[in-house]
Order: C-alpha cells, then structure tokens, then sequence
C-alpha cells in the first residue's frame, strides 16, 4: 500500500488544537518513569481523566487504556516492562460505571455492529462483563497471578463512578 498525504482537513481540529500547546507547552523534563511507581489500567472513555481521578500529574502514573479497561494480553505484555523497566510497583485496574462493555453480551455487540453496519466481528473478543465487580476480580487475579512481573508488584482493583466522582474499592 502507497504511502497516502496527510489527512490534514480531517484532522483539523487536533492539528489547532496542537499549535495552540504547542505555544504554551512547556518542558517539565520528565523521564518515562512513573514517578509515583502507579500504573492504572482503565477504559478507554473519554470521559475518564485517570491523573485527574487519583489526583496525580503528569510523569507520576503509567495509563493502559482499553474497551472495558481489561486485562488482555498486551496490558500484561505492557506491565512486564512497566514493572521491570519503568517503575512500576503497583497497578490499580480501574473500570468504569455506565460502561457501554457492561451493558451488552458478547454476542449482542457483534450482532449490533452486524446489523448496523454489515461487518462480521466475531473473530474479535470484546470482553463484555456482566458483573463488573466479578470481572474486576478476575483481572486482578490475572494480574496476580502472571509470572511474568517484577516481583511485589501490589494490585488493587476499583471501579470509578461516572456520575459522583468515587472510586469504589474492592478487598480481593
């Protein structure tokens, strides 16, 4: 495949939106090490402000986001070299209330991406949850349990809610 031009009239907004920093932006010289040695995994939502949420700043958190904020594969490929190479000590995976990968089955988001719009996803794996609060559990176990990471790494699981702000805790 070609290379193709920039979409520069697509992405309008995002390029003034970036000369605008740009003028303000400055340098905090911060390193690629989570100062705060936190990692949060959370959702994708735009709606989700993790720094803002546990009150932390730029350079402090290292943030994996994803549909439903759970753990696959990559988030654990990603906290391998977090743990090993980027400070880490402590993950906090943080899903979110009024979730849209917790209001339907597996099998009703590929029907509704079906039907709507004549594309088959099933060779895809969504991860819906019914029951956040068992999922969060899972997740955490599965972070727990992965032998891969540095040693002592502290887990902890919370579900913040959209509507008040709170993060609910979980003793798993």
């Amino acid at each position: 495949m070609p290379n193709q031009p920039f979409p520069t009239n697509e992405f309008a907004d995002a390029l003034a939106g970036n000369r605008k920093y740009e003028t303000d932006f400055e340098n905090q010289h911060l390193t690629g090490t989570a100062a705060k040695g936190l990692a949060i995994i959370t959702c994708m939502d735009s709606r989700i402000s993790p720094l803002a949420i546990v009150g932390m700043n730029p350079g402090d958190v290292k943030i994996l986001r994803n549909a439903g904020a759970r753990v696959t594969d990559d988030v654990l490929r990603t906290l391998v070299l977090a743990t090993f190479l980027l400070g880490v000590n402590r993950v906090l995976v943080m899903p979110h209330t009024d979730c849209r990968m917790a209001s339907a089955t597996e099998t009703e988001i590929h029907d509704l991406i079906l039907n709507d719009y004549k594309v088959d996803t099933r060779s895809v794996e969504f991860r819906t949850v019914t029951d956040q609060a068992a999922a969060l559990l899972i997740d955490v176990k599965r972070i727990r349990t992965y032998p891969l990471l540095a040693p002592g790494v502290i887990v902890a699981g919370a579900i913040f809610d959209v509507n008040t702000g709170k993060l609910k805790t979980y003793d798993y």
